[in-house]
C-alpha cells in the first residue's frame, strides 16, 4: 500500500473499531461508572494502572478497586488514611498488591491536595509535541512520599526508555476528543495532539507489518518512531489508529 491506500485502510478500521460496542470487554467501562471529572480521573487512573493481564481479570480487579473507594473515588482518596488500610486487605493483581494500593491512594491524595490534580501535573510538564517527558516528572513526582521500592515499578518511565503503555492509554482516555464516545476528551489543557501510541505487542505487530513501525523491541524509542508516523496520517489525532491497531491485531490476527 502506498501512503494515500494505508491512510485510508487505517481510516476504515478507525470507524470499525472506535466504537462502544467494544467497551464491554475494555477497562475503559470502569471509569464509565462516574460523571464527576475527579471521579474518572482516579478510577480511569488505578484501572490502566492495572491493565496488563487477562481482560475479565482487569475489569472484575477494577470493580473490586470500585468497592473498595465506596463507589466515590475521589471522596475516598481525599479522606484516606493508613488507619483505613483494613479496606484494603487481600487485594491483588498480579504484582500489584495492598502495599502498592495503599501508596497509590496516599500519592494521589498528595497530588489532588498539593498540585492540583492529575491533569495539572501532566500539563505543567508537557511538551509542545509530546507527554513522555511530562510522565517522567510525574512519575518523579508521584514517589516523592516515603514508599517501597517494589512500588515503583508500577509507574514505568519513557525516558528510562519504557514504552510505558499503561500510561499513555490513560493519558488518551483523559485527553482525545472522541465524538463516538470511547475517549472522555475532559483534559483540556493539553491537545490530542501530543498524545502517543498505547504500544503492546498487538499494535506493534500490526504496525510492523504496514510499514509503520521498523524497531523490533516495543520500548520508547518504538514509540517515537511510531507516533512520528501516526503523525503524517493525522497531526490532530495520531492516537485515533490506536483502535485500528489494537483491533487488528486482536480481532482479526492482522
Amino acid at each position: 500500500m502506498n501512503k494515500i491506500e494505508l491512510k485510508l485502510f487505517l481510516d476504515e478500521k478507525v470507524v470499525q473499531y472506535n466504537t462502544t460496542q467494544f467497551i464491554d470487554t475494555d477497562p475503559i467501562q470502569i471509569p464509565r461508572h462516574f460523571s464527576l471529572k475527579e471521579d474518572i480521573e482516579i478510577a480511569g487512573f488505578l484501572v490502566a494502572i492495572i491493565a496488563w493481564g487477562n481482560r475479565k481479570s482487569i475489569i472484575n480487579n477494577g470493580n473490586r478497586l470500585l468497592t473498595i473507594m465506596g463507589n466515590s473515588p475521589y471522596d475516598f482518596i481525599m479522606s484516606y488514611s493508613e488507619k483505613q488500610s483494613d479496606y484494603l486487605n487481600g487485594f491483588v493483581h498480579r504484582t500489584f498488591n495492598e502495599v502498592d494500593l495503599s501508596y497509590f491512594l496516599k500519592a494521589l491524595q498528595h497530588i489532588y491536595l498539593k498540585h492540583d490534580g492529575l491533569e495539572s501535573v501532566f500539563s505543567k510538564y508537557s511538551e509542545t509535541r509530546s507527554l513522555q517527558s511530562a510522565i517522567h516528572h510525574f512519575k518523579q513526582l508521584f514517589f516523592s512520599l516515603p514508599h517501597s521500592a517494589r512500588t515503583q515499578k508500577h509507574i514505568s518511565d519513557p525516558l528510562k526508555n519504557s514504552a510505558a503503555k499503561r500510561i499513555n492509554m490513560f493519558l488518551r482516555w483523559m485527553v482525545r476528543k472522541d465524538t463516538t464516545g470511547v475517549d472522555f476528551g475532559i483534559w483540556n489543557s493539553i491537545s490530542p495532539a501530543q498524545l502517543s501510541c498505547p504500544l503492546d505487542v498487538h499494535s506493534g505487530n500490526v504496525a510492523r507489518k504496514l510499514g509503520l513501525l521498523h524497531r523490533k523491541q516495543n520500548d520508547a524509542k518504538a514509540v517515537q518512531e511510531l507516533d512520528k508516523a501516526l503523525r503524517t496520517l493525522d497531526p490532530v489525532d495520531p492516537v485515533k489508529y490506536d483502535f485500528a491497531l489494537f483491533g487488528l491485531g486482536v480481532f482479526e490476527n492482522f
